[in-house]
């Protein structure tokens, strides 16, 4: 296959999970390079960002969607070297970063062109790698799922994490208060310096307490929230009337106690959402409401991606050693060149 008067390798080097189980499970493996089809390009990766579901999927409890890679990485940056038929706004050799539904921790990745964006302006390789699946996900939950608006209050669970830093920078760059929870000072320490109102150690702290009492009694308006488990009707007591609560992962569970009689007393809405089995017409058009809306702020870095570290792709399994540890601040990311 030819691009732009260059040869693409038939094969290339991707990391693939040998059995389910641990992070040294995870093994270099020659796969055929893929071939675009209709709608979709083909990104020579130069970098792949790690995220929570690689980990689950590595051990077996997060299979891929039904004709997606078996391979691990939800977003990947890059250059895109050959076009499928129907592509009409992307050429061979342009920089960009894009959602996929798996397939990052490879040299070479096929995407839909709908989970395509620019690379932001300024923005190196590994620092936009680190920007599809956490700003996707916060911008839907957050701003179209949990309807925040200038002026009301965001509860955001794991504040130091990818989602976290990436939801306490976009709801301060738009006007909300933040208030965030995180399981030590440095964490804690991180969440203020990224704009956080006020961050809250649950190892120390009651976080339904600490938000009664930054807001006034009143409660967060929106929470995001991936722990589920006991956080449920500790989420319905910290919310406020008319709150919205918004659960994208059940790290501590997925089955939980509550008191319903909240939900209706406060009149709340707790919903959830993911967005990896989610149609291309549907990851398009959070595509294009960040372009508009998001992208002029990482282009000035109003917000950025906070990195934490940097491992080679043949080193996947350090990366998920380092997410498994939990003492990352940000995003970790695989280095493909």
């Amino acid at each position: 296959m030819m691009a732009n008067g260059q040869k693409i390798p038939a094969t290339m080097t991707a990391i693939a999970i040998s059995q389910p189980g641990g992070p040294r499970v995870l093994k270099p493996e020659t796969r055929d390079v893929p071939v675009p089809g209709p709608g979709e390009v083909l990104i020579r990766v130069h970098a792949a960002g790690v995220n929570r579901p690689d980990v689950q999927q590595r051990k077996g409890a997060y299979p891929p969607p039904p004709g997606a890679s078996d391979l691990l990485g939800l977003e990947a940056s890059g250059e895109i070297a050959a076009l499928g038929d129907e592509i009409s706004r992307w050429r061979i050799g342009d920089r960009v970063c894009a959602l996929t539904p798996g397939g990052g921790y490879a040299e070479y990745v096929k995407v839909h062109a709908g989970s395509v964006l620019p690379l932001p302006a300024g923005f190196t390789h590994s620092e936009a790698a680190a920007v599809p699946e956490n700003y996707f996900t916060v911008w839907h939950n957050v701003f179209e799922r949990g309807g925040l608006k200038k002026g009301e209050t965001l509860l955001v669970h794991g504040g130091s994490s990818g989602i976290g830093t990436t939801a306490i920078q976009l709801a301060s760059a738009f006007g909300a208060t933040v208030i965030t929870t995180a399981g030590s000072k440095e964490k804690c320490d991180a969440c203020l310096k990224l704009g956080a109102d006020r961050a809250v150690n649950y190892r120390e702290e009651d976080f339904v307490a600490a938000v009664k009492d930054a807001t006034g009694g009143k409660g967060a308006d929106v929470i995001l929230d991936m722990v589920g488990g006991d956080y449920v009707g500790r989420n319905y007591d910290a919310a406020a009337v008319e709150g919205r609560i918004v659960q994208i992962a059940v790290q501590a569970g997925a089955v939980a106690s509550a008191d319903f009689s909240k939900v209706m007393v406060k009149r709340l809405t707790h919903t959830g959402s993911t967005l990896r089995p989610r149609t291309v017409e549907f990851k398009a058009a959070i595509a294009a409401a960040l372009e508009a809306q998001v992208w002029p702020l990482l282009g000035t870095r109003k917000v950025a991606p906070v990195m934490d570290m940097i491992f080679p792709l043949t080193e996947a399994w350090r990366a998920h050693e380092r997410m498994e540890e939990g003492e990352h601040i940000g995003k970790i990311v695989l280095d493909v060149e």
